[in-house]
């Protein structure tokens, strides 16, 4: 079901969300326009140590790393009138990844906060989540080593209250996250294949720098 402008704004209000958020969110009616939203963001420093900033904190602060962006674009994706799902990847040696799912003709698509170059947008073009996950392993790096290892099943951000994640009184949302890292996760390869894996050369190295941010 897709809302129209007033419809989606009045959602956002239902939820919790200001009349003022409420319309920035509600103006962002497609994953191309919710991804140029958090895409504008500035990066989370963190400079006061880890965060888990709700939807609301992050509007407010105008950063956000990537479970804090992907919240946003779930949000804005439920105004819109679709499930606010969210994949989380994660990696041996190197930090964990969240994005936001959406889908298209029956094929998965992907929206994502990142200062990385490689690990952001996906077109919905995925017949599987499997396919999705997979479109990130070789751009996932830490120096030379390709991370990448598991993926989740969508989790649906339905199961938590508006409250928990949206609007929480803390302005945080570590329950949330904790969950979802504990979530079904798959693997993509088996340990043999994980001890086959190539070594990345000095030219994917170097692309690895490519970063928008530097923290």
């Amino acid at each position: 079901m897709k809302r129209g402008f007033h419809k989606r704004v009045s959602f956002g209000t239902n939820i919790g969300l200001s009349p003022g958020d409420a319309t920035t969110l509600a103006k962002l009616s497609t994953p191309e326009k919710i991804q140029d939203f958090v895409s504008a963001l500035d990066i989370n420093r963190e400079k006061n140590g880890d965060t888990c900033q709700s939807v609301v904190q992050t509007l407010k602060n105008g950063y956000a790393h990537c479970i804090e962006g992907a919240l946003v674009s779930a949000c804005a994706l439920w105004m819109a009138g679709s499930p606010p799902l969210l994949m989380d990847m994660q990696a041996e040696g190197d930090d964990d990844h969240v994005i936001a799912l959406f889908r298209a003709h029956g094929h998965w698509g992907a929206i994502s906060k990142s200062k990385h170059a490689w690990l952001r947008w996906r077109d919905p073009i995925y017949r599987t989540l499997r396919e999705l996950a997979l479109s990130y392993f070789h751009g996932y790096v830490n120096e030379d080593r390709k991370t990448l290892r598991t993926y989740s099943a969508s989790f649906d951000l339905r199961r938590f209250s508006a409250e928990q994640w949206v609007t929480p009184p803390d302005a945080s949302c570590w329950d949330v996250a904790e969950t979802i890292d504990g979530f079904r996760h798959y693997h993509l390869m088996t340990l043999r294949q994980s001890r086959r894996l190539r070594s990345c050369d000095y030219l994917e190295m170097r692309a690895d720098q490519l970063r928008e941010y530097r923290i």
